[in-house]
This record gives structure tokens, sequence and C-alpha cells, in this order.
């Protein structure tokens, strides 16, 4: 099965205060991390939509093979960041089966989350693959290419999430507590930072 990558590195960190994709975690950047554990399970193309920080994202990732994708209008929201992703994913490789869509801010997803994902829509036989967390459904999540037409009618702030809910007949859950950890503030990061690994968690 080809499965691409489309890693959402587009958004202005503004709640953050500084570029989240540049913070550290474990050793080293949440961007590097997500596009190696991408690599690392096979994904291909792996796909990196940019704002702003294109450039020193470009130069932060020169040792992996990737591809960069401007999307000039990233402040529109997350929906035009998909579709950015998910044309230059297509136009990479025309047969793709499906995609995976990533964020940098979720600092537990790795390459063994990654190839669950896969296996998973390879069992179940659903078009939709999606974590499940909280009470929800969301990303990381795959979607086969018999989705990329509702993707690419994503516009503004309207992420891939909608689309999941709205199909749940169509989704297979994969459990991953973890997924609820992001890190949209500076006080989230800090969390991480924790020594005991179970206060790690936060609500809402």
């Amino acid at each position: 099965m080809r499965v691409a990558a489309v890693v959402l590195a587009a958004g202005g960190s503004t709640r953050f205060g500084r570029s989240k994709q540049f913070a550290l975690f474990q050793g080293d950047t949440f961007i590097k991390r997500i596009v190696a554990a991408a690599i690392e399970a096979g994904c291909a193309p792996v796909v990196v939509v940019t704002g702003e920080d294109s450039a020193q994202i470009t130069s932060e990732l020169t040792q992996f093979a990737v591809t960069i994708a401007m999307n000039p209008d990233w402040q529109s929201g997350l929906g035009s960041s998909i579709v950015v992703g998910i044309r230059h994913a297509m136009n990479q490789d025309p047969d793709l089966d499906a995609v995976v869509l990533l964020t940098c801010d979720q600092p537990f997803v790795t390459v063994a989350v990654l190839a669950q994902l896969i296996q998973l829509r390879l069992t179940s036989g659903k078009p939709i693959i999606a974590s499940a967390y909280a009470e929800t459904l969301g990303i990381p999540a795959l979607f086969d290419r018999s989705c990329f037409p509702t993707l690419l009618q994503l516009k503004g702030d309207s992420g891939a999430k909608g689309i999941i809910l709205e199909r749940q007949h169509d989704v297979a859950s994969f459990d991953f507590p973890a997924a609820e950890i992001d890190v949209d503030t500076a006080a989230d990061y800090e969390k991480l930072d924790q020594p005991v690994a179970g206060h790690a968690t936060r609500s809402g």
C-alpha cells in the first residue's frame, strides 16, 4: 500500500509565543521527530506544508527526503494547508492509496503509532482510520484515496476532524489516548518536561 504523509507545519504558533515546530522534545525538534517517524513508517512521499517559517523549516529538514509545500494562504487556516498537502502528495505519486495527516504538536506520535494506523487500514477495510482519544476522534488519521476529493474541498479553518465525525460509519478507530496531548501554549510545553510521565496530561 502506497501511503503518503502530510505534515501540517504552517501555523503561526501565536498561542505558543514562538515557532513550536522548533521546540525541543527528547533531544530533537518537534518537526524533525514527526518527519522521521513518517519516513521510518514507510510513508512516501512525505510532504511538509509550511507557512511563514518555510525557509527555517526547509533548513531544519535538509537531512530528510521530504517535499516542502509552501501554503501562501496559511493564515486562512488548517483546511487550506490540508488541500496544499494532498495536492502535492498526489502530484508526487498519482497512484497513492492513502494519506496520513500529521501535525507537529502531538509529541507522542511515533513510528509505532503510524505503523499501527496503516496496518488497521489493511485489516479493517475502512477508508478512514482515526485516533480515538478524550471521547472523540481526530488526527493522526489515515484517509484512503476515495476521501481525497472531500479533503480537497476543505476551506479556511475546517480541518479533517469534521470529515471524520460526519462519516463515522466509514471510520475504524485506533485507541491512542496520548493524541490528546498537543502543545498549543508554553504551559502545555512545560508539562511535557515534568519528570513523571503520568503527569504530562491535560484536560480539555
